[in-house]
């Protein structure tokens, strides 16, 4: 006679039967990546390497949603509400997932339940320029210029890496500087090219045309080692400061995410990743793709979250 723990038990196994016969046949229909920023953006350029190398492998279609709003926030609270089926992913982001989530007020997701995180991407760091048409040359020339009257610096939005860095930055050196947001890199730069602003701070990648330009000067980066391109740009630490940080992205999925999925879509991120074309445009912008597992990438976000949650606190930038 069955039981009614036999009968649970059974229905149980029925379940985990179907779905895994439904799981077997993934991928059945397109599958749709969220780069939650505009067309050229990090985000949108990492959705397509990863839909350009994947989609042939799976045998797939991939579809890249460029869906923009409220710092990364919009697209990154629709895949954790999304179906854990292998069809709804996204380019999630230090920015995205440790920092905006605690800027906000209402992000529509809690950042360290509501994500199967898939595989790290790659990383860059962010770099602190001076513009040519300032006084300007060096870190130690910002703190001392800082000394006597606040610096005004700009950064592509508040809540960002850099925004966070350089806060921090002026903490540990003691002096004053002025915030002066913009809504994304390319019209921070172009302050700071003018000459209206002396410093600023964003990614790498952002930075370099101006840099290769001469119009902006690099002089402290965040990243652990210095760039192979600018060898005599000093990190951070190697100036006195205990600052680091990487502007990472990766590709996240909702909770639930299947493991067998999981672990097929980062060994193709990674195969990606490494394939001579991609290696060659992201060295041309500093980005670093080291390969890690799905645990590991998980892990990087919640130390970030750790990390990022009480410095957010702390400025009150909460909104």
């Amino acid at each position: 006679m069955l039981t009614p723990k036999h009968c649970i038990a059974g229905a149980l196994l029925v379940y985990a039967t179907l779905a895994s016969s439904a799981y077997a046949a993934w991928p059945d229909r397109p599958i749709r990546i969220i780069a939650p920023s505009t067309a050229g953006g990090a985000a949108d350029t990492f959705a397509r390497i990863i839909a350009d190398y994947a989609g042939p492998k799976l045998g797939a279609t991939f579809i890249v949603d460029n869906r923009v709003g409220g710092g990364g926030l919009v697209g990154v609270a629709a895949t954790a509400k999304a179906d854990p089926d292998g069809y709804g992913l996204v380019i999630s982001s230090a920015a995205y997932n440790a920092i905006e989530p605690f800027v906000s007020a209402n992000p529509g997701f809690d950042p360290r339940k509501d994500f199967t995180h898939i595989a790290y991407v790659g990383g860059q760091a962010n770099t602190f320029v001076v513009s040519a048409k300032s006084e300007l040359r060096s870190l130690a020339d910002v703190v001392a210029a800082a000394k006597t009257n606040p610096v005004n610096y700009v950064t592509p939005g508040v809540g960002t890496v850099g925004h966070l860095l350089m806060e921090s930055f002026a903490s540990a050196a003691g002096i004053r500087l002025q915030h002066i947001p913009h809504r994304g890199a390319s019209q921070a730069m172009i302050d700071l090219v003018a000459g209206n602003v002396p410093l600023g701070t964003m990614t790498w990648s952002s930075a370099i045309g101006q840099i290769r330009a001469k119009t902006a000067i690099p002089v402290a980066l965040s990243s652990e080692k210095r760039v192979a391109e600018y060898p005599d740009v000093p990190t951070l630490r190697e100036q006195g400061y205990d600052l680091a940080a990487d502007s990472w992205f990766g590709l996240s999925g909702p909770p639930g995410l299947p493991r067998d999925i999981v672990e097929k879509l980062n060994a193709l991120v990674a195969e990606a990743m490494k394939q001579p074309a991609v290696q060659a445009r992201l060295a041309n912008d500093g980005v670093t793709a080291n390969a890690m597992s799905a645990d590991q990438f998980t892990a990087l976000v919640n130390a970030d979250i750790a990390k990022w949650e009480p410095i957010v606190k702390k400025m009150g930038l909460k909104h």
